[in-house]
């Protein structure tokens, strides 16, 4: 299973292999899913169970819900254990040994702080029994705290059991691309829908990076579960919302709300029986009082739970620690079904239609390689708000490529109705329900003129709405305001600064004649010259293709100086109605 020489790994389901194209987390693939496995699972597996593993038919197959996506996840996570591993070590013996306990469905090996094998059981009975087997360790020098999870330590006993060579004849790095390799890439595509499905397939979240976000969010509910049994610890945010990075994040939700369902219609006859508690002022001391009880046990019980921090007095308190053998950066919250609906909707928009998930994953790299966006709160654009500005964007064109949201709301029924303190989340969940678009301009055509709609946007007077998809005046004298989907009254986009703003407007002027002179060229692969989507990529780039006699002036002035000249010139440049061209 050698990578290709661009150091990229694709995702392998079980037993079988397809060519090199996607790479890896922020830790290196040793060993992938099922290869040996399913050498030593026995032939007595259950029908179910080897019917997880196979793969076929999967574009024909319908579209699941986000709810149903959540459930299966966390369900497979739930019959998955992560152990840190031997440098060194047979990976049939391994895999031999585990399957004592009962046939596994997956497993793969990665590097992070060590060696770690994630393995996923077709029983949950089966962690029970290599639970029932595994012993608590004994120091000399100092203490442990017995907390027996699903995160283990193997260790050999004899040293027949290493083997001289690493797990694999070429292991490669999960991480993103480098700047560089990035930009090869994109010259050796064959054109800018290329460029675009090229940059989405290198940095979105592969299914073993997306496996291991559920179990580190099984592993925290196991500890949570001590305190609240049947509370569940959802993903939300970038790793689930069809949008999220390698590298991103970990967002965790806390589900209290769950414990509540198990107790409906629990008591019977003429008697209510009701649990002691105890009584605070507010909800939100509530919050804070169980995150800061979790926060502790992370810190104290928690195995690879690290640099844990209880931000208890954020406008949405949370518990921030980093889980050190997924390498994954946590932040868990609760009492934050809102964001987790917000999830629910940027999954639906990813899912439609394939086109979206390219030219937002485009524009969020073109943001950060240009710092409007940034890893550090402050006056930037966020991710979720450009993501918003794209979603819009397409809403906008002619025939729409994306419903609105009051769109969505007027398909759902009654199982959809939703209703998070006071504010009005309802949607259609079947995405089967949505009728696709019949829209099919070019991932070209559509970069080209989401620069030019927002580079000539009237921030200034109007607001960007996605219930509606249309421009509406704005209610406050904030520079660039965006309506929350489901809070119409807040604004997620507050903290951008006038300057900001002016620099994205100015960006997206420069870019969208950057790609106008762009059609001018052909892309050719023998040539180093950088074209298409990787002349945006480079912060000085704009400047280097502009006359000498033209650099001196402001960025703003002379990008609308050669936008005029282009809508003279061009017949696509007349019509500024649904949102197809906005040149003004």
């Amino acid at each position: 299973m050698a990578a290709r020489s661009v150091g990229l790994l694709t995702r392998l389901p079980l037993c079988s292999q397809r060519p090199a194209q996607v790479p890896r987390p922020a830790f290196r693939l040793l060993s992938c899913p099922g290869t040996v496995a399913a050498d030593v699972r026995s032939e007595e597996q259950p029908p179910d169970c080897r019917k997880a593993g196979e793969r076929g038919s999967e574009d024909k197959a319908p579209k699941k819900r986000f709810s149903e996506v959540q459930k299966e996840r966390r369900e497979q996570a739930q019959r998955t254990v992560l152990i840190h591993c031997p440098s060194k070590i047979s990976e049939k013996k391994f895999l031999k040994y585990l399957s004592q306990h009962g046939p596994i469905n997956n497993h793969f090996f990665y590097e992070s702080f060590g060696l770690y094998a994630v393995v996923e059981f077709c029983q949950k009975d089966s962690i029970n029994s290599l639970k029932n087997e595994t012993h608590t360790p004994c120091l000399d020098t100092e203490a442990v705290i017995p907390f027996k999870s699903r995160f283990f330590n193997l260790k050999l006993k004899h040293q027949s059991n290493r083997i001289s060579e690493p797990l694999c004849t070429q292991s490669s790095s999960q991480s993103p691309p480098s700047s560089k390799k990035l930009f090869e890439l994109l010259n050796y595509a064959e054109s800018m829908d290329d460029q675009l499905n090229t940059l989405l397939k290198a940095f979105q979240l592969t299914e073993e990076n997306i496996k291991l976000r559920y179990l580190t969010c099984s592993l925290i509910e196991d500890i949570a579960a001590a305190y609240f049994p049947s509370c569940v610890v959802w993903p939300f945010g970038s790793s689930v919302n069809s949008f999220g990075k390698l590298g991103c994040d970990l967002d965790m939700f806390l589900d209290l709300d769950e414990i509540e369902k198990c107790d409906v219609h629990k008591n019977v006859g003429n008697f209510l029986m009701e649990f002691q508690v105890k009584n605070v002022p507010s909800g939100r001391i509530a919050t804070q009082k169980i995150l800061s009880v979790i926060g502790e046990c992370l810190d104290h019980f928690g195995p690879g739970c690290v640099g844990v921090q209880k931000i208890l007095n954020a406008r949405c308190p949370l518990v921030r620690f980093s889980h050190q053998a997924s390498g994954f950066q946590c932040d868990l919250t609760t009492n934050n079904r809102i964001a987790l609906k917000s999830s629910e909707l940027l999954y639906i928009y990813g899912s439609l239609d394939s086109r979206v998930r390219a030219l937002v994953f485009s524009l969020r790299f073109w943001a950060r390689a240009h710092s409007l966006t940034s890893s550090i709160p402050g006056a930037w654009i966020t991710n979720f708000s450009l993501t918003v500005m794209v979603i819009f964007f397409l809403q906008r064109r002619s025939p729409p490529i994306l419903p609105t949201l009051d769109s969505l709301k007027s398909l759902a029924d009654a199982e959809d109705r939703c209703v998070i303190e006071g504010s009005n989340c309802t949607f259609i969940q079947d995405l089967n329900k949505i009728k696709p678009s019949g829209n099919t301009e070019t991932l070209e055509l559509l970069l080209k003129e989401f620069f030019e709609y927002f580079g000539n946007f009237s921030f200034n007077k109007n607001s960007i709405n996605i219930r509606q998809g249309k421009e509406q005046n704005k209610p406050d004298s904030s520079p660039l305001h965006i309506q929350n989907p489901f809070e119409p009254s807040l604004n997620i986009s507050k903290n951008v600064s006038q300057s900001q703003l002016q620099k994205l407007v100015d960006l997206a002027r420069e870019s969208a004649w950057i790609l106008q002179q762009e059609d001018r060229h052909q892309p050719s692969p023998s040539s180093k010259r950088p074209w298409g989507l990787t002349t945006l990529l480079i912060p000085t780039a704009g400047s280097k293709f502009l006359p000498k006699k033209k650099r001196k002036k402001p960025v703003s002035e002379r990008v609308k100086s050669l936008l005029e000249s282009i809508k003279d010139n061009s017949p696509e440049s007349s019509t500024n109605t649904d949102g197809k061209t906005a040149m003004s």
